[in-house]
This record gives structure tokens, C-alpha cells and sequence, in this order.
């Protein structure tokens, strides 16, 4: 694979900006009558990409944008890059004393200048004139266009003529530099990307679940081959559906992150507290703007502790019964149209309600381990890093004797490498091991023998 150099973007977009403002001055050119050779700005030869390597070539050359669609994506760069190239726009109609209406744009209190928006880009390519061309621009320009269905250009609620033009930081970044840029967490985006360290073997559960999760890591890989090239997408649905459901500490938040690690997708834990609200209508806005956010961008969004969204509707005894069954069926609605894949994880199955369950592609539980994963998960993050003083077959005993999910083996192991740690050595007690036990019983107040 060749290496896209951050010079070689900067020039490609640099390149792409100078054509535009030479597209632009034609317009306005052309638009005030003063005397020119070209009768429209599309005589005005894009810049050849051919044989270019940016980020920003490859992208022109994957979609086949044409002319339009090169100075729509170039207006929505150029208050990032190139804000002075817009100031032409800021002339006034001296009849009036005021802006040229025609120009479209508008202006924000937190950044000085023209923003364009689509009837700028409408007006540049001919369209201030003569109303057919607006009108056709409209048409081809709308919210299924697909710039904004993926993701390139961002909207505040529908495409449409007096929409300004942004475009996502995500692509920005990728035209600037060859990498996307992902979302921060914020009140905006409540999710957070998750990432891990471990590798599928050490996971440790029960084959079948392996087998499971390996089926959505080849949906995810052959995808574009099943619903595309072999042209599956009339009866499949780009998007997948999946159910974790099991005791805390039992894998699913790990096997959430393998599935990401494994395919190169990003996976954000969506922060519930920050998506469900007590007023009505803000719930579904809030979810409505993450799907939007996440929507044609191949990432994995995963619903911890999912209850509070998706469980069991309710009877409709009461307006706060209706609203949330209102709640319920929206999420249902807008995960069944989500592309991407939704990993809603639970303890209890029958916490989930039914009309969503019908949905899932997968469902998977992950109980608590048995003696033998036990053994696995005691013999790899303690047998495998510390010297036991009484030798390491008492994890056999250990492992039979203990009834503990991963998550509660983990803090138990934390514990001992502290104490180990206090007392500068690698080597620990049994007695740490029952006490960090004891203090996991404790937590789930279960009785320790």
C-alpha cells in the first residue's frame, strides 16, 4: 500500500481551492455581465487527479465526483482552509445597501466572515439567473445525495437550498492527512471510543460463543462482497443486530472490543446518562443525533447496560406508560434502519423487550465461566506474571472452590498485584488470593466459605 504524505494533500487541496476561486470569480464574472471570453464557469477545467495519491484524489476517483459536486466539497473546505478566497461574497448591491440575497451564506457570531451555503454553491454553478437551474440543483443536492448520506458534508436537520455548508471534521482531517478524525466525547456525541490491549485467545469462554462472535467478525469483513457484489442488499439490510447477555464481568464489553480490533472498525460505548432525559421528545433527539453521527461510517455502537433503553414496554395506563413506549418504538425504528452494527449488551435477557429481540441477527449468552475457564483465567493473569509461594497448582482449587465472573478475577488479581507491588516482589500469597476473593464475595453479598 502507498504511503499518502501530508505534503502531497496539502498540495492536491491547495490546487483544488485555487481552481475553485478561479470557478468563483468566474461566476461573479459572469453574473454582473463584465466582459469575458467564457460563457460558463464548466468551460473551467477541473484539476487532473489521475495519477495523484492524496486522500483527496482517491476519494474524487472511488465516487467519480464531477464538476458540482467538486465545488460543492470545495465551498464547505474553504472557511477551514481558505477563508479570505469567500470575501468576495461580502460585496454589497449598492441599490440597496445590502448583501446580494442571491449569494446565499450567512454569518456566526463565533467566526467572522462568509459561511457559503448550498444556494451558494447553486448560485456559483449558474443558478442565479435563470430558476431551472436552481431547480435542478435542489433535485440533485438533496438529503439522499451522497455526500451527506456519507457523512462528508454534515446537516442541522435536512439538505436544502439555505443550508450553510460544513463539512464533517472527520473528513477533513482524512483529505488533510489520509486518517479520519473520530468524534470526542461530548454532550453531543455521548459515546466513547473503547479500545483493548488483548488479543481473541485471551478470551476466555466457551467455544460456541467464539463461533458466534467469529460469524459477526465475517459479516463485518465480506460485507461489501455479499450485499453488493453479489448484490444481496434487495434482501439483506446493510445493518446487524446483535444481543450480549450475561452476568457483569463475563466478556461482553471485551468481545465488543475484539470485534472492532479484529476489523479495523472503531467501537464507541454509547454513555446512556448523557442520552436519556427525563423530558419528553429529548431521549429520541439525542439518539437521533448519534445514529445520525455514526450512520455510513463503519462503526460499532455498543449499548451497555441497555435496559434503560430497550426494556420491556409497558401497558399504557399513563402519559409517561406512552411516552416511553413512544421511546421504545423510535429506538426499534431507528437501529432496524442503522447501517452499521449495534451490540446492545444486558444481564438478563428478558429484560429486553420482544419486539427488539425478534430483530437481533445474534444473540449471545455469556455466562459465568465454569471450572475450566476459571482455571484458564486464573493460570494467565496470575500463573503466567507472579510466583505463588505455595506453588501453582492451588489455582486448581481455587478455580473449583470460587464461583467469580472474569470482571471479579480481575479485581481479585489487582488486589495481589498490589499487595506484591507493596512489598517489592513477584511473588504472592494464597492468603491474597482469599482475601481479594472474600472482598468480591463481599461486594455481591454472597456468603464466603
Amino acid at each position: 500500500m502507498e504511503v499518502i504524505t501530508t505534503t502531497e494533500s496539502t498540495e492536491t487541496i491547495e490546487r483544488e481551492l485555487l481552481w475553485l476561486e478561479q470557478v468563483i470569480d468566474t461566476a461573479l464574472t459572469l453574473y454582473f455581465n463584465t466582459e469575458t471570453e467564457i460563457d460558463t464557469v464548466y468551460e473551467i477545467l477541473t484539476p487532473t487527479i489521475e495519477e495523484n495519491n492524496s486522500a483527496y484524489a482517491r476519494f474524487i476517483v472511488a465516487h467519480n465526483l464531477q464538476f458540482e459536486e467538486r465545488v460543492v466539497l470545495g465551498l464547505a473546505m474553504l472557511p477551514y482552509l481558505k477563508p479570505q478566497a469567500l470575501d468576495v461574497f461580502l460585496i454589497k448591491n449598492k441599490n440597496i445597501d445590502k448583501e446580494f440575497s442571491e449569494f446565499g451564506g450567512m454569518q456566526e457570531d463565533r467566526r467572522n466572515g462568509f459561511i457559503p451555503t448550498l444556494e451558494t454553491a447553486c448560485f456559483v454553478l449558474g443558478g442565479g439567473r435563470e430558476m431551472f437551474h436552481k431547480v435542478r440543483f435542489i433535485k440533485r443536492f438533496d438529503k439522499d445525495h451522497f455526500l451527506f448520506k456519507k457523512g462528508v458534508l454534515e446537516l442541522e436537520e435536512q439538505a436544502h437550498i439555505y443550508e450553510k455548508l460544513a463539512i464533517s471534521h472527520e473528513y477533513l482531517s482524512y483529505f488533510l492527512t489520509g486518517k479520519k478524525a473520530l468524534p470526542q466525547y461530548s454532550s453531543k456525541f455521548p459515546a466513547k471510543q473503547i479500545h483493548t490491549k488483548l488479543e481473541w485467545e485471551d478470551l476466555i469462554v466457551e467455544i460456541r460463543i467464539k463461533e458466534e462472535l467469529k460469524e459477526i467478525q465475517e459479516w463485518l469483513q465480506y460485507r461489501d462482497t455479499i450485499l453488493n457484489e453479489w448484490e444481496l442488499n434487495k434482501t439483506l439490510k446493510a445493518g446487524y443486530k446483535v444481543l450480549f447477555y450475561g452476568a457483569p464481568g463475563t466478556g461482553k464489553t471485551l468481545s465488543a472490543s475484539l470485534l472492532g480490533k479484529a476489523t479495523g472498525k472503531p467501537v464507541f460505548r454509547v454513555d446512556l446518562s448523557l442520552v436519556v432525559s427525563k423530558y419528553i421528545g429529548e431521549t429520541e433527539k439525542n439518539l437521533g443525533k448519534l445514529f445520525d453521527e455514526a450512520e455510513s461510517k463503519e462503526w460499532i455502537l455498543f449499548f451497555d447496560e441497555a435496559d434503560a433503553l430497550f426494556s420491556k414496554r409497558t401497558q399504557t395506563n399513563s402519559s409517561n406508560d406512552r411516552h416511553a413506549n413512544q421511546e421504545v418504538a423510535y429506538l426499534l425504528q431507528r437501529i432496524e434502519d442503522f447501517d452499521g452494527l449495534v451490540i446492545l449488551a444486558t444481564n438478563l435477557q428478558s429484560n429486553i423487550d420482544e419486539a427488539f429481540l425478534r430483530r437481533f441477527q445474534t444473540s449471545i449468552n455469556f455466562p459465568k465461566p465454569q471450572y475450566r475457564e476459571r482455571l484458564k483465567l486464573w493460570q494467565k493473569m496470575i500463573g503466567d506474571v507472579f510466583t505463588i509461594e505455595e506453588g501453582d497448582e492451588v489455582l486448581e482449587r481455587i478455580a473449583k472452590e470460587y464461583d467469580l465472573s472474569g470482571g471479579e478475577m480481575i479485581n481479585v488479581v489487582r488486589y495481589c498485584a498490589i499487595k506484591a507491588a507493596s512489598n517489592n516482589t513477584k511473588t504472592i500469597k494464597i492468603s491474597n488470593i482469599i482475601t481479594g476473593i472474600k472482598r468480591e464475595y463481599n461486594k455481591s453479598n454472597k456468603t464466603f466459605n
